[in-house]
């Protein structure tokens, strides 16, 4: 009597249930409608019921939506998303390892990478385009002073995907990175690194054989944070991408122009990507985590 007792669930428990499945079903029931509807037949529209089962829209989408090029716009995402990655992680790790020591000033260092979490994303997009038109201005007015008219004449901007569009992503995925490395190295036990000195380690080999393993894991999350919250971003880009548009750019204005399920079929292609990419970073997480221990 007394095991059923304890067994059994508390006056709560049922109450927060429903709350918290309610919770799920409003943040991925959206998502699976769209995946849903994605797979529909010739004759389908965009709301239920659904009309047949195919890979029709699929096929559609792999054909091309009118004037977009879906596949370009993919493998620009694809681009951005791996270099915002790639720097998100390194410069997180740097400024975690720079930060372990009081550095002058790095209070104010660490508020001003951070006060972009609390900007509106449109406002920083803005500024960033604002920013590299004055250069434009400023790099024209140079050739015309000096009268490099080749120059001048085969400029276009400075904004684009390897600049602008760099910039206003990581306006957005390096201040996670910061707070994610500096939460890891405040729990780092330093003796590791002593010991390795003691051993006549130089500060690299210390840094490579000792921290890096033990960091991999927390490195791997840095890693994924940057290319999924680069891959979907809308508000940042917008303003600083310059002449050609990321994925999410084209689904956003293809949303007003295209009315069939190939827009859904879109969003199930971005989708997957997202989950495959998440995926690919939690089980090399766990895969890094069980060496460390072994």
């Amino acid at each position: 009597m007394q095991a059923r007792i304890s067994e059994a669930r508390p006056a709560g428990f049922w109450p927060l249930a429903l709350v918290f499945a309610l919770f799920v079903l409003f943040m991925y029931g959206p998502m699976l409608v769209i995946v849903l509807l994605s797979f529909q037949g010739p004759e389908g529209g965009l709301t239920f019921p659904m009309r047949g089962l195919s890979l029709h829209w699929f096929r559609q989408l792999a054909a091309g939506l009118g004037v977009v090029d879906i596949g370009a716009a993919l493998r620009r995402s694809l681009g951005l998303g791996a270099a915002v990655m790639l720097f998100t992680v390194v410069l997180s790790v740097l400024a975690g390892l720079a930060f372990r020591k009081r550095l002058p000033g790095g209070n104010a260092l660490f508020y001003i990478a951070v006060a972009s979490l609390i900007m509106p994303s449109i406002i920083v997009s803005l500024g960033i385009g604002l920013e590299f038109r004055l250069i434009d201005t400023g790099l024209k007015a140079l050739f015309e002073r000096f009268g490099w008219d080749t120059a001048l004449e085969h400029y276009g901007t400075a904004l684009g995907l390897a600049t602008s569009a760099l910039g206003a992503h990581l306006t957005w995925t390096l201040p996670f990175g910061l707070l994610i490395m500096f939460a890891v190295f405040n729990r780092f036990d330093p003796s590791y690194e002593e010991a390795a000195r003691d051993l006549g380690a130089t500060p690299w080999q210390g840094f490579r054989h000792v921290v890096l393993p033990l960091i991999a894991p927390s490195v791997v999350g840095i890693g994924m944070f940057g290319f999924t919250l680069s891959w979907d971003e809308i508000a940042r880009t917008s303003q600083a991408i310059g002449d050609v548009n990321t994925l999410p750019l084209e689904l956003q204005g293809l949303t007003s122009t295209v009315t069939s399920p190939a827009i859904y079929a879109l969003g199930t292609v971005t989708t997957v990507v997202s989950f495959l990419v998440m995926g690919l970073a939690i089980g090399l997480a766990v895969l890094l985590a069980r060496r460390r221990k072994a």
